[in-house]
């Protein structure tokens, strides 16, 4: 069994002008393109294995604590705007929320201790990888390691892509399917921007030669992912003089809008 983006699948059905979708048009879909795909030598690069029952229950954890991040969000945001009467319910919801986030962190904790402890202290390591985002890589990015620099920064969506047809050339924009990776490596990159001296200068070197910040800000969270895809692939831990010097002397070598290359 082989789990493929139901987007592509569609897209797919619709290049071969199957514009109608019913269960039937849907199999038949799923067959064409699953011997397009076996045909290719490259063919696991669009397919994603099965995760087993350890990655499903890291995956069901990061998935609940995301969307309880997300109702307290909800509620603080009711809570400001919604009558004196009703705020002591919002807020005792809000703690019954807090709590079971702190249950659900511990439960992460716990399972990452017991069953990815080494890969998880080689994460964190880095200077802006926290506990949540080393969860949602482990859980949500198995090919962390696997691939390339420009492999897994396209599979995350933090590569920008070209618009250029003819003469005409298009703004680059990041896309890509795994957008709750790009929200943790966000944070990450947020925080690393403060803390972390290779990445705090990336920054800087860009918002310098004119860059949006916004622009750079997605450039660190490409080189921060480019990082760590390298220290798990060598099992190397994060040494910052190291990475400062092999930084430095990049800066030397590459004028600053290469790292958006």
């Amino acid at each position: 069994m082989a789990v493929v983006n139901p987007r592509q699948a569609r897209d797919f059905a619709k290049a071969m002008g199957r514009l109608a979708k019913t269960d039937r048009v849907d199999a038949l879909m799923l067959a064409e393109l699953a011997e397009v795909i076996y045909k290719r030598p490259d063919r696991d690069r669009f397919t994603k294995p099965m995760a087993d029952e350890t990655q499903q229950c890291l995956h069901a954890l990061v998935t609940r604590r995301r969307q309880l991040v997300r109702l307290q969000v909800s509620e603080r945001q009711r809570k400001y705007a919604s009558h004196a009467d009703v705020q002591p319910g919002i807020i005792e919801l809000m703690n019954i929320l807090k709590r079971q986030v702190q249950d659900i962190d511990v439960r992460i904790a716990a399972h990452l201790s017991k069953h990815q402890a080494s890969l998880t202290k080689l994460l964190q390591s880095v200077k802006g990888v926290g506990p949540a985002t080393t969860a949602a890589l482990i859980s949500e990015l198995p090919e962390l390691g696997q691939l390339k620099a420009k492999q897994i920064s396209s599979l995350v969506g933090v590569a920008p892509m070209n618009r250029d047809s003819g003469q005409s050339r298009g703004k680059r924009m990041i896309c890509g399917d795994r957008a709750t990776v790009r929200s943790a490596l966000y944070m990450a990159a947020i925080v690393a921007m403060r803390h972390n001296p290779v990445i705090r200068t990336c920054y800087e070197r860009l918002v310098a030669a004119g860059k949006p910040k916004k622009v750079a800000i997605v450039a660190c969270m490409r080189k921060l992912l480019i990082i760590l895809n390298a220290m798990v692939r060598t099992g190397r831990p994060w040494k910052e003089k190291a990475a400062t010097a092999q930084n430095d002397a990049e800066a030397d070598i590459v004028p600053p809008c290469g790292l958006l290359a």
